[in-house]
This record gives C-alpha cells, structure tokens and sequence, in this order.
C-alpha cells in the first residue's frame, strides 16, 4: 500500500482547519448586508439572484464553493468594467479587505449559520405544547394504509404536495437499517436468515422491539450522539489538568436504562458529582475571552442541546442572526454562576452586572437571590416542566433528523424555524410527554411506521425546513463508529477492551467474583530487581489444540513493556506498566501446536525491578475452560528471536518474580478483574463509541467534543477521501481482519459469507464472480484484504440506505 507523504497530508489539515476559523456572523454577514442585500434577498432578486438562504446561493449558480475563481459573484465585485461590476454604485464598492474575506470564505466552502436567513420569514415557534388531531382516515395519497399517526399525519402532507405513495424497500434494506440506526451494528449472517425467512406478518414489529431491548447494544450506540451533544470524551483537553470532567458512567449507566428525558435532562442541570462534567464546561487555561468563561459556556450549553438556540452570538452582543440579546444570555449564565457576573459586550465590560433569569417568563421563573444549587434546581424544573414545549420539540427534533436524514426543523439547532410539518413536529413531541419521556417509545413510533419503511430519497443536504419536501428517508453516511464496528464485524476483529471508565458492574451487567491468579510473574532471571535499564527478554510457550475453541483470550501486562506474538504474527503490544490488555486469540488459534511469545522491555534509567504476567482462557467447544498462564513451565532468553523463528535462540526456564505483589495492589485487582470477565464469559467486543478516537475517526467526523455538536458533516471531505482510500489506520483494521480471515480462506463458500457479513445480502452472480477474481485460486493475505478493501468502498456499505 502506498500511503500519501505526511506532509501532504498536513497541508490538507491545516486547509481543513483554515475552513473553520471564517466567522460567518461577523466577517461574512455585514459585507452582504452592507453591499448586496438590498438588492438580492427578501423578495428582491435583481438580475434573477438571491442569497437570502444559503440554498438559494448555491442554487443560483453565481458561487462555486471552494472555487472563487470561478464564482461569478467574485467577478462582478472585482470587475472595473463600470456595465458589469457589483454593486454598481461607486459609493458602494467592496474594499480589497472586503473581497478578501469573500474570496477566502467561498475558498473555505461557504459556511453558514444553521437557519439564518438574511430577510426575516415572520415566524414566531409556540412555546406551549399544541395538541394535535389525528385525521380520522388516511386523506388523498396514503402509506399503504397505515395506522401509524406518523403516516396519518403525512398522508395529507404528501397529498398537498402532489407526492406518489411511497414503495417500501426491501426487507433486507429495511432489516440493516434498522440494525444500524437503533443499534448501530450490521445484523449478523443468522440474523438475516431468520428475518428473511420468517412468515410472520408482525416480524418487523418484532425486530424492532427486539432491537430496542438489547440495552447494552442501544447504549454503546447512541452514546456517540449524546457524547457529541454533552461535549463528553474520554481523552482531550482539560481532563489531565482537572478543568474538564467526565460524565461516561453516568451518561452509559443513563442510557443503559433508558432514564426518562426530563429525569436525564434535571440531572445535568442540576446535577450529582457524576453528572456535573457537562454544565461545569471547560476551564480554559490561561486567560480568556469572556464569552468563553464556564458562566457563558453554560448558557451557550444547555440553550442549545436542550432548546436548539444559538446563544453564541448573543453572548458577544445583541445576536445578528436571531432575537437573542445580551442580557438574555447573562441572565442564563448568571443562573449557574457563583460569582457576581459583569455583562461584556464584545469582551468589553458594559459597567453592568448580570442577574439570574430565565428566557421564557412566560412558563416559569427563577429566583435570582436563591443559592446556585437552588437556582440550578428551579432551572431544571422550569426546562422540564411539560408547559416546555420547546424542550420536547427539540429532542424528537433530533431523534427524527438521526433516523431519518433531515430534520422536521432544520437545522436542528434553528428551531425558531419553520417546520416543514408542524402537526408532526408537535404530536412527536407530544407523544414523548404521554409517554413519561421515554426516548426509545419515540424511537419505536418513528421505526415502525411506514414513512421510515420507505425507500430512500434524494438528498436536500442545504435545505432548511421551509425549502424541503419529504419524500422519504434519507440515505446517511455511516459514522465512524458505525463504519469501524462493521469493518470488525466481518472477521470479529474489534478490540477486547474499552477505554471509556464504565464501572465493569455497570458494562457487564452482573457483578462478576474476584478471580485468583492462576499463575505468576516472571523474568529471564532471578534477581530482576536489579534489571538493567533497557534490558529485553523474550517468553514462549506452547498450546496445543485438539479442535477450534468457542473462546480464547489472553490477558496481559509487562513492567514496562512488552510485544506480543501467537503463531508468528503480531497481536498487540503496550508500554504502560500500570495497565492490563486483553486480546481476543480465537482466530489466530489453530488445531494442533501454536506457539505464543511475548518480548518484553524494562524502562528506566538505571536498574530497577522487571516482571512480565500473561493468562490465556480457553474455552473449547465442550465447554471446559482452561487457563494457561505464566509460571516456570514457561520459557525465557535474553536474546530475542525472530517471531517466526523461535528455535535460534537457546532458551532455559523462567525464573518467577518474587515478590509476586512488586508492582502493588492495584495491577493485581486489575489482572482479577480481567481474568475474572474471561472466566464468566462475560468478555465481548469493544465498541468504537468506547474507544478513545483515531485518526480515522477523526477523519470520518467523530468531534475533538471541546464545543457541542450536534450534527457530524454530512458531505465527504478531502481528508477522509483520503483515508478511505489509502489511510495507515484502515489499511491495519483490514490488514488484521484478512490475517483473522485466512483460515476460512480456502472455503468454497469463503466470499459468499465475507459478502453478507458487509453487506448483509447474498451476492449476485456477477458479484460472487469478481470476488473470486480478486480473491484468487490460491488465497493470500494480501488478496483477501483487497476484497475487503473493494467491499468496504461500496457505497452500500459506507450508506445507510
């Protein structure tokens, strides 16, 4: 594989970055409204061009995003030619500074702020829940005759709009969106079969409910979308130096038992010590703009996630692009501060202090003299409260955009918008407060109704809700965690650990008994207290099977270091002594002898002790488990052969480490634990939500979370171009799965299963044909990984369709 240089590849990060750093409201926004709005937006469009939404810009044709030399509107207001030039009045030119930002800003790609619009529309959101009635009959063009109130709902919808009934996909279509959007995970071979098969005419319903109860799977999904939201990771700023706190077990815990969204919604408002993270914010360090501050960060938050407000603006100055104010965001901010709080104005200070309120009055207040824990708690009432109808159209709002493509208000974080279908937006929202907020009963109305049955439409990625007509579900990008967890599902490659810090109670669902270790630690030689600085040693042993197992893990660490090897092939390595790895063995085990090795390294910068403890659980397929771990029986050598090569080198046995506890109490419980977990086969694969993000993640979306976002690029971009076609991360994860994969290689019916583990149908004819042309008469490795590499580039694969 031939990889880009990294310089090219920093270039096209610092672009991407460049992209970012234009500020629309207050770089792009007054040189339109200054030179050109009178003439080209509201209800004027002079010369036939408008730019009062950003899809009328890109519709007319006048700009090319990311092509300023061959927009026609950087011509015309660069032109001298006194019959073409804009704007024409001579008193009325861009300056060259001017022109420069729009040339830059077009270069960039032409962000926009999510809903504005350069006229105002004239509507006002409600803020009070709105019943909604149900028509009595599906009017003029049905669904098929659903009940759903969804499709009763859009049935006059589609109708006035002059829509042809919508065809339903197919079931296997329908089966793997489903799988992916409630659970984020490709459905496996014998869960096709069993789908596909089956004749009962309520399958569907039972796939869904059947879908929706499996609470650990619903949870290492849809924690993507609210670590996105609730600006929570596992890494990154803040979280070393203490101004940034976690939130994942309560967040994973929340989810795993689908906690009422008012119940979750209070808890972050007026939270516990392991909900706190999210309004607490980042504390940046050094000195900071004041609209950065936790106080204002908390304000931007909450009216965001929770109320789909943009609030940044405002907390510069009165917002240029809603009706937000100042104060309106100071008097938020004030409700969580703890100290008197001075309103600046463009990081100025005004000479004016804010004071604790809330933004609608009209449902609630808050008492600005109360404590803050008081505040925090009357401010989680009034969000709440059901008279709140902007908070249940908010999040059914989300949950409607995540299923099907484009929001019932877009963008999700404009809801002062118009909805494309208000009745539906509000019986959504209402539904949820019948329901006692319950998320997943949502989920479930959305999933079983007919308009999410149907075929996928075509994109209207820069509609607003105004501009867009349904017609369908639109086919989505897989995330990144989607894309990585079905890359590993083809040959079970994912890793065997989490980085996320779910207590195990809480991830394994029982309490699983402390194990004894069975084994000890060892080193090339006795005295290993005194182990040079640098020194390596290398550790074998042998494991021979009689047939495939069912399980086979290894559990694993190394004071300090170590590279571990079965049958030749590298399976991992790690260079923190403090931590314990587990790695799944059972496709790199063969019947018969295999061979394990483990080189390991010590640190330091003189001598100091050395020690390396390693378990193998098997569990094979009459059920009996065996453990394997390190002891004398193992052997040791100072020189460190070639993986492959195992007999150059001269090997004696190894000498246990005494004392056994000389890294401490805590590695020992650790190792207990991960042992334990592969004795009570509670051991399965990590999910990409839980692992600390990659490149590639990167790359596909995932966000750095230092701010809150709630929609992940939809478009592709040069970078991930890039790294799906011939990315170092993609090309090891489908390295690692051809290497698993070799073993039923020279199956017959070798591509057919490879095929439905990605795409979850059987190939075709002509398909089945070109993946044996690339498989080959003689499978290697390498031509396995070139069939994954053409079944992962597929557009069927990388969509939900």
């Amino acid at each position: 594989m031939r990889l880009l240089p990294t310089s090219i590849i920093a270039i096209l990060c610092v672009n991407a970055s460049n992209a970012q750093e234009i500020d629309f409201a207050h770089e792009i926004v007054p040189i339109l409204k200054k030179h050109c709005a009178e003439c080209h937006t509201g209800e004027k469009s002079e010369g036939g061009f408008s730019f009062n939404t950003q899809r009328q810009l890109l519709e007319s044709g006048y700009v090319i995003a990311g092509k300023p030399n061959e927009s026609r509107l950087i011509e015309l207001i660069q032109s001298v030619d006194t019959d073409d030039q804009m704007p024409p009045k001579k008193n009325n030119r861009l300056t060259a500074a001017e022109v420069t930002s729009l040339k830059n800003w077009v270069t960039a790609g032409m962000n926009w702020e999510p809903g504005f619009r350069f006229a105002a529309s004239g509507y006002e959101p409600p803020l009070l829940p709105r019943k909604v009635t149900l028509p009595d009959t599906p009017l003029g063009i049905t669904l098929l005759g659903s009940s759903n109130p969804i499709d009763r709902i859009l049935a006059p919808y589609l109708a006035d709009h002059e829509i042809a009934p919508l065809k339903t996909v197919d079931d296997a279509t329908f089966l793997r969106r489903a799988h992916m959007d409630l659970i984020g995970l490709p459905p496996s071979p014998d869960e096709w079969i069993q789908f596909i098969v089956n004749a009962d005419p309520n399958i569907k319903t039972r796939l869904i409910d059947g879908l929706l109860a499996r609470d650990h799977d619903y949870a290492e999904h849809w924690i993507s979308f609210w670590n996105d939201l609730l600006r929570n990771d596992y890494v990154g700023t803040g979280y070393i130096d203490g101004g940034r706190k976690q939130i994942t077990a309560w967040l994973y815990e929340s989810l795993l038992t689908n906690k009422p969204y008012d119940q979750f919604v209070r808890e972050l408002i007026s939270p516990t010590d392991e909900s706190a993270g999210f309004i607490n914010g980042i504390k940046w360090r050094g000195s900071v703009n004041a609209s950065q501050v936790r106080e204002i960060q908390f304000a931007q938050n909450v009216s965001q996630v929770f109320l789909g407000i943009n609030m940044k603006c405002a907390s510069c100055h009165d917002s240029f692009i809603d009706r937000w104010t100042l104060d309106e965001a100071y008097g938020l901010a004030a409700i969580y501060s703890t100290r008197e709080l001075e309103i600046h104005r463009c990081d100025k200070p005004v000479g004016r202090t804010a004071k604790a309120r809330w933004i609608f009055p009209e449902i609630g207040d808050i008492d600005p003299n109360a404590e803050q824990p008081e505040r925090l708690k009357q401010l989680a009432a009034v969000m709440t409260s059901p008279k709140n109808g902007r908070f249940s159209r908010t999040i059914v709002n989300r949950i409607w955009h995540r299923m099907m493509g484009h929001g019932i208000v877009h963008p999700v974080d404009a809801m002062h918008t118009e909805p494309w279908c208000a009745d539906l937006l509000d019986y959504l929202a209402n539904y949820l407060v019948e329901k006692q907020y319950d998320i997943k009963a949502v989920i479930r109305l959305i999933a079983m109704s007919n308009a999410y049955r149907s075929q996928s439409a075509p994109a209207q990625d820069s509609a607003n809700s105004d501009e867009f007509v349904f017609r369908g579900p639109i086919a989505r990008h897989l995330t990144a965690e989607q894309l990585m967890d079905s890359i590993w599902a083809i040959a079970d490659s994912a890793a065997g650990k989490i980085d996320a810090p779910v207590p195990a109670t809480v991830y394994y669902g029982n309490e699983v008994p402390a194990a004894q270790l069975s084994g000890q630690w060892i080193w090339s030689y006795a005295d290993m207290a005194t182990s040079p600085a640098g020194e390596r040693a290398a550790f074998r042993t042998s494991i021979n099977l009689a047939a495939r197992p069912i399980r086979a893990s290894i559990a694993i660490t190394c004071d300090n270091e170590y590279t571990l090897f079965v049958n030749g092939k590298r399976v991992g390595k790690d260079a923190n002594w403090g931590t314990v790895e587990v790695f799944d063995l059972k496709r790199r085990l063969v019947v018969g002898d295999n061979s394990v090795l483990v080189i390991g390294r010590n640190a330091g910068s003189s001598p100091n002790p050395a020690g390396m403890y390693a378990e193998v659980v098997i569990t094979g397929a009459d059920g009996q488990v065996t453990r394997l771990a390190t002891d004398a029986t193992w052997k040791a050598s100072k020189k460190i052969p070639k993986p492959d090569q195992l007999d150059s080198v001269e090997w004696q046995d190894a000498v246990p480490v005494v004392p056994q506890n000389f890294l401490g109490p805590k590695i020992a419980e650790t190792l207990s634990a991960e042992i334990s977990r592969l004795l009570n086969l509670t051991s399965r694969p990590a999910r990409a939500s839980l692992l600390k993000s990659n490149m590639l993640m990167r790359s596909l979306g995932r966000p750095n979370r230092e701010q809150v976002v709630t929609v992940r690029p939809a478009s592709l971009s040069t970078l991930q171009a890039i790294d799906l076609a011939n990315g170092e991360t993609l090309n090891d994860m489908l390295a690692r799965s051809a290497e698993l994969l070799m073993s039923e290689a020279s199956e017959r019916s070798f591509c057919r299963k490879v095929f439905q583990r990605a795409l979850c149908r059987p190939p075709s004819k002509q398909e089945l044909k070109l993946l044996k042309s690339i498989l080959g008469e003689t499978p290697t490795e390498d031509s396995v990984q070139d069939l994954l590499w053409t079944l992962v580039m597929l557009p069927e694969f990388q969509f939900v369709q």
